[in-house]
């Protein structure tokens, strides 16, 4: 029996057990207003999985769409370049 085995290197990092780039930091502390805010947005569709929802959840599920939008909107309008708004 022949075994097959892979005859090219692994194709993910070189590196595992680098840390994030400075830019990388950059990028994820400029979208975490987004992340928070998709946070929120699940956390109440989790209240509303296990029970009809009220029209307070939906009332936050609302609250929560609209923080949403709106973190992705101030994220496209800061521009290409990455300036701060």
């Amino acid at each position: 029996m022949k075994h097959i085995v892979a005859v090219q290197a692994v194709v993910t990092a070189e590196r595992i057990d680098c840390e994030p780039t400075a830019a990388e930091l950059d990028a994820i502390e400029r979208e975490m207003p987004l992340i928070v805010a998709e946070v929120e947005l699940l956390d109440a569709y989790i209240v509303t999985l296990d029970r009809v929802p009220s029209e307070l959840d939906a009332r936050r599920v609302r609250r929560a769409r609209r923080r949403v939008l709106a973190a992705r909107a101030a994220l496209a309008n800061r521009g290409v370049c990455g300036e701060a708004a």
